[in-house]
């Protein structure tokens, strides 16, 4: 059974996006598994700049079906919006499909993850503010809306009854704030469910027959491994299981049916939000990768904090997933900069360490131990093939491969789709 999966191998914004658009020309149907609209994915073509936050970047190839799992919280209006963006470029996505069990963000999520972060504080986590948080909670708690609820009136009305009880009861005895309406906030209700109808399906029956019939699909991750709810630095994470075991949860497809899952990794590490960073940089250069990569996050637009490349994490994170595979990005941001490095290590208390503590405390007493190399000055930008990479960016790869234990299968030249060199098929 050909499924292939794609995860974030540093704390998200590792370039996902371009790496989905680009190996979709081999499969079927892209499944996108977890997170909501916190997650921001880029894709760049002839059509233009499209920022996602719920459509898989696979939507542009006609053969893919675009596959929403149940383990995704689905931000309606976002969804509106991206697909009234690509219908109006000529995009087809009928071939669009949301599962039935997804569970929906609703007004009281958004109200309520802000005056969560507000109340925090200096010790705000640093969310997006979207409501994903709060509505991963009803979901554990079992007084989530999912999106088959939008369509049964009679099952609806009682259960957001039931909800805004609760809810208002907080926002006006702990926030202060006003409550929510029933009647518009079931209006908005009955917006969405035409919107969302013509794509509600049983999606992982969709999967499980493609899968059958031997079709390969590929499986998008949102986010990344070290900002996952339970493996990541914890509670500097997101809501939702960002790491290859949510693919199981997040779709209903078993581990039998994954044939190979690609970590995908920026050749320098980028992080938003709060929470420690070992190999974060100050000054220049770090405010020179800031530009060249225009790092500033899809969702939020917030700056990114930037670092040197972090062997110690990485490698956490190709463990935590069972990587066949690793992905390289924005190598040719570090074109230029002399001298480049890789933390081999962590020194911690006095011992050098190559676990990575995902306890905060931690890994904020953690300093980086560096190994050194000489840039390059040829440009990489848009490079095809290997052959051509500066020798120095050639060593610069194998020693990330060398110290991840993964092989490289592709390193990314540049935010088009054609700016990519492939070393060896991920997707046979």
């Amino acid at each position: 059974m050909p499924g292939y999966v794609i995860v974030g191998g540093q704390w998200g914004d590792e370039g996902k996006g371009k790496v989905v658009d680009y190996l979709a020309k081999d499969v079927s149907i892209v499944a996108r598994y977890s997170g909501g609209s916190n997650a921001g994915h880029t894709v760049i073509n002839d059509e233009g700049e499209f920022k996602f936050h719920l459509i898989p970047s696979g939507i542009f190839w006609p053969q893919v079906t675009c596959v929403i799992g149940n383990g995704v919280v689905v931000d309606a209006e976002t969804l509106r919006e991206e697909i009234a963006g690509l219908t109006a470029k000529g995009v087809e996505v009928s071939r669009l499909q949301i599962s039935d069990r997804a569970h929906v963000i609703m007004p009281y999520h958004t109200a309520t993850d802000q005056l969560e972060e507000q109340a925090r504080g200096d010790g705000a986590l640093g969310t997006t503010g979207r409501g994903v948080g709060p509505a991963y909670t009803d979901k554990t708690s079992r007084s989530g809306i999912r999106v088959g609820d939008l369509l049964d009136h009679d099952l609806l009305l009682p259960r957001l009854k039931e909800a805004l009880k609760q809810k208002n009861a907080i926002f006006t005895k702990v926030y202060d704030a006003p409550p929510f309406s029933l009647e518009e906030t079931l209006e908005q209700c009955r917006e969405w469910a035409e919107l969302l109808r013509p794509f509600v399906a049983p999606v992982d029956e969709t999967l499980r027959e493609a899968l059958r019939a031997n079709k390969n699909i590929l499986v998008e991750g949102a986010q990344g491994t070290l900002l996952d709810l339970d493996h990541g630095t914890y509670p500097y994470v997101t809501s939702s299981n960002a790491t290859v075991g949510g693919v199981f949860t997040g779709l209903g497809i078993g581990p039998r049916a994954i044939r190979g899952v690609a970590g995908v990794y920026k050749a320098y590490t980028t992080r938003v939000g709060a929470g420690p960073l070992p190999t974060e940089i100050e000054g220049e250069v770090a405010e020179a990768i800031r530009e060249r990569a225009w790092e500033y996050g899809t969702t939020t637009g917030r700056a990114r904090r930037c670092g040197w490349y972090d062997s110690v994490a990485a490698r956490y994170s190709a463990d935590v997933n069972d990587l066949t595979d690793a992905i390289v990005t924005r190598l040719d941001v570090l074109d230029g900069f002399h001298p480049v490095k890789v933390c081999t290590h962590y020194r911690l208390d006095g011992q050098t360490t190559q676990q990575f503590p995902t306890t905060p405390s931690i890994l904020a007493r953690c300093e980086p131990v560096y190994e050194e190399f000489p840039g390059w000055d040829a440009p990489t930008a848009g490079l095809q093939r290997w052959e051509d990479l500066p020798g120095e960016a050639q060593r610069y790869v194998k020693r990330i491969e060398e110290l991840l234990g993964r092989p490289v299968s592709i390193i990314s030249t540049g935010p088009h789709r054609q700016e990519t060199i492939e070393l060896q098929p991920f997707i046979s």
